[in-house]
């Protein structure tokens, strides 16, 4: 998520050719596999009267975490059921999303986190895309530990005032794929992240590893938990995963705007996230009445949740997910119509 925080390593190679095939589903309930609308129950369209206007294809990326997951599956069948959109999901990384912004591939990102280099070409200078508000959701990215170490091991948390003490404990946390340092396990390697340059600047015996994915990092956060082992590991909320276990922010000295400039040696934590919606200035002056839907999109970090724990832990569909959440709140989202 930023160049200021949560997200993306890779370099985006090859990326006209990943928007390009990103349509495709990445199996079980991804958003691109939502389907058709549920027939039991009461759906959006059933007590809404569509909009007269036409809406034609709208294009969404989305990223690769469960909580950007929830937002596009609620997000999409609104569109569909109220609006009679045709949605094309578009599974791809946060870079990739928007180099989609100026060949029409896409139309949204629904949840964006920061990167700063991305708004100044696209939205500032290119203008080819648009900020097209909150989302209502407050991030955070950062250092977590299960608490029952940071019980047994309380000076832990002074990082905030001296960020060494981690240094006295780099050795619990080693693993094989560490070596001699401590094991700070990050996720999805496109999330951007400041966590080599937190190393460097705060002088610790540390080296980042990568889970490969939100899902492996969760299954070694959960794995470590329950075998009272510790473990470091790059985390952010909102979060479904954080009703399923217990964990600690390790807080450091305070962001500072320009604290985080050189990647390469970063003295300060991650800063707050007020996460917002970005579209492109073509699908945001079409006069489709999606656009309209998109930014009134708002919910909470609890909203967000329980449509994440609905599709990752109770294995549902992502329509069903989204229609469960539709039905019990209607006005919420009556409020994000035309």
């Amino acid at each position: 998520m930023i160049d200021h925080g949560r997200l993306s390593r890779l370099a985006a190679l090859g990326a006209a050719a990943a928007i390009a095939l990103s349509a495709c589903s990445s199996g079980g309930s991804s958003p691109a596999a939502t389907g058709a609308a549920p027939t039991t129950g009461t759906s959006p369209a059933a007590s809404t009267a569509a909009s007269t206007a036409p809406c034609g294809t709208v294009n969404i990326a989305v990223n690769p975490w469960v909580g950007y997951e929830a937002n596009a599956a609620v997000v999409s069948y609104v569109l569909k059921n109220t609006l009679g959109c045709n949605v094309v999901l578009k599974n791809i990384d946060e870079q990739t999303s928007w180099q989609g912004f100026p060949t029409g591939e896409v139309d949204a990102i629904l949840e964006n986190w920061g990167h700063e280099d991305l708004v100044a070409k696209y939205i500032t200078t290119d203008k080819v895309a648009q900020d097209a508000g909150k989302t209502g959701n407050e991030g955070v990215i950062g250092w977590f530990i299960p608490k029952f170490f940071a019980d047994a091991n309380p000076d832990i948390l002074t990082a905030k005032t001296n960020p060494t003490v981690l240094n006295k404990y780099a050795a619990q946390f080693k693993t094989s794929e560490s070596g001699d340092k401590g094991q700070l396990l990050d996720g999805d390697p496109s999330f951007v992240t400041n966590d080599q340059g937190m190393i460097n600047g705060f002088g610790l015996n540390y080296k980042v590893v990568y889970s490969g994915s939100e899902a492996a990092s969760n299954k070694a956060i959960q794995s470590a938990i329950d075998q009272k082992k510790p473990i470091l590991a790059y985390y952010y909320t909102p979060n479904w995963f954080s009703s399923k276990v217990d964990l600690v922010h390790i807080e450091f000295p305070a962001w500072t705007q320009g604290c985080d400039k050189d990647p390469n040696n970063i003295k300060c934590d991650y800063p707050p996230y007020h996460l917002n919606k970005v579209v492109s200035t073509k699908f945001a002056t079409s006069g489709s009445p999606a656009f309209t839907v998109i930014s009134k999109f708002s919910w909470t970090n609890e909203d967000q949740d329980l449509v994440a724990a609905y599709i990752t832990d109770q294995g549902m569909s992502d329509a069903n997910a989204a229609k469960k959440w539709l039905d019990a709140n209607p006005g919420k989202w009556k409020a994000w119509l035309p």
